[in-house]
């Protein structure tokens, strides 16, 4: 009788090892892609942040000049070598 008792523990350990072992695989990667999604959702604020910062109208008007465009009117001039200037001056002053 007692080995049958045995017998039964041993043969319902068995049962549930394999679901159990399923349970634990599927918590832990439950576990990973909730951090995903935490890390997905505080990028689509940053994007969104970012977004709402460059729709207006002096961010467009900041990237408009960047690359060259001037108001109608305006007169665009390049300025080159003011680094080389500045450097000059510099020394200049102090020396």
């Amino acid at each position: 009788m007692r080995r049958l008792a045995i017998a039964a523990v041993i043969l319902v350990a068995l049962l549930y090892a394999r679901p159990l072992r399923s349970y634990l695989a599927t918590k832990h990667e439950l576990a990973g892609r909730t951090a995903d999604v935490r890390a997905l959702k505080a990028q689509k604020r940053a994007l969104q942040r970012q977004l709402a910062e460059a729709s207006t109208t002096q961010a467009l008007e900041r990237e408009a000049r960047r690359v060259g465009l001037v108001h109608p009117g305006e007169r665009l001039f390049i300025v080159k070598g003011i680094s080389r200037w500045v450097h000059t001056r510099t020394i200049r002053a102090g020396g």
